[in-house]
């Protein structure tokens, strides 16, 4: 695929992002080199291979799904500057 000077502006015009002529040059040469390496990747065989989230071997660990009230609410109104009856106290923005 190769990217032309129009989609270069095309796609700054819908970014909104003012570009000078050589600017537009410069990305053209830019994005084309992005594409062309990402279709080299397109040629390396990845069959047999595990999809990976990390380059480094660690197992996520886990805990119970348990729906619980968090047991801290006294540690978090700390945090408010007015509370009442276990609830934070805001100014009311809708009459």
């Amino acid at each position: 695929m190769s990217i032309t000077k129009q989609d270069v502006s095309k796609v700054a015009r819908l970014a909104r992002i003012k570009i000078t002529e050589a600017e537009e040059e410069k990305f053209t040469g830019e994005l084309n080199g992005i594409m062309n390496w990402i279709e080299q990747l397109q040629d390396v065989d990845t069959d047999g291979i595990e999809a990976m989230t990390s380059v480094v071997d660690v197992k996520l660990t886990k805990r119970p799904d348990d729906i619980t009230d968090g047991g801290y609410a006294d540690k978090v109104l700390k945090n408010a500057s007015e509370s009442q009856e276990g609830y934070f106290v805001v100014p009311k923005v809708v009459e």
